[in-house]
């Protein structure tokens, strides 16, 4: 396995990789207790869209992680950013219930707004909700998706996620959506400015081969894969970047990094 040497920084996906669902990942706690130790910088990477950053520090501390919310990057914050940057635009913030007040500050129109912005919204999705956001594109708005996600590691199994109906409305409208989270190269640089550090000194953690490791490594970053959370045997197959090591649990990840400091590997 290689060792990836001389790394200051880590970006660290959350569900699939520390937790899956309300289970802690076994040594994932005392692990990031020793890397807080050793002062190493870490930025968790979360393509959730059902929980706004608030509520997922909440979820953290409740499974016993001491990680700040500053730390914290998610597409709601990013989408919300993204906005702000265009003015005021109208939007169908297709997102769950526990987060839409976090579009308070935009003008929401669910006939004809500038932006449909497509979340995690579990069952809820039907025939005519993809419908009306079809002819909401084809009426002149703009898509935008939180992420891309094909599927997710939940307690019961894998499920389906947005990608499947972004790829979809992208196909019927032909306009191509704004990825907001991961795998965006965007998503990823706002994280290393945070850590102030580049992108060849840090190493992305996740259980998703497309879009944390080889978004990672489409921006640069070294990518380590977990076996944990949404990994299967064999994904690595057809991907269009490999992870520099693949490791069974976050908490093996000493057995791949060697930090810029002395960090006891036992």
């Amino acid at each position: 396995m290689s060792i990836l040497k001389d790394i200051h920084g880590l970006l660290i996906d959350l569900d699939g990789v520390l937790y899956v669902g309300e289970t802690p990942v076994p040594g994932a706690r005392d692990l990031l207790n020793r890397l807080s130790a050793a002062q190493i910088s870490r930025r968790y990477l979360t393509n959730t869209t059902t929980r706004t950053a608030p509520a997922i520090i909440q979820k953290l501390h409740r499974l016993g992680f001491d990680v700040h919310e500053s730390e914290i990057f998610s597409p709601i914050t990013a989408t919300i950013q993204y906005l702000s940057h265009l003015g005021t635009p109208s939007v169908n913030p297709i997102v769950r219930d526990s987060v839409l007040s976090a579009f308070n500050d935009f003008p929401q129109n669910t006939e004809k707004p500038d932006y449909v912005v497509i979340g995690d919204i579990g069952a809820a999705w039907s025939y005519p909700l993809v419908n009306t956001i079809f002819n909401q594109l084809h009426s002149g708005a703009k898509l935008i998706a939180m992420h891309k996600n094909k599927f997710f590691q939940a307690e019961e199994g894998l499920q389906v996620d947005i990608g499947a109906f972004v790829a979809g409305l992208e196909y019927v409208s032909g306009q191509k959506a704004k990825v907001i989270g991961k795998p965006s190269r965007d998503f990823f640089n706002l994280a290393l400015e945070s850590l102030n550090l580049p992108a060849s000194r840090v190493a992305m953690i996740g259980d998703d081969i497309e879009t944390d490791v080889g978004g990672g490594k489409e921006s640069g970053l070294h990518g380590v894969l977990v076996k944990t959370g949404k990994y299967r045997k064999g994904c690595e197959e057809n991907a269009k970047f490999l992870p520099d090591c693949t490791i069974d649990s976050f908490s093996d990840l000493l057995s791949c990094i060697e930090f810029n400091n002395s960090l006891d590997k036992n």
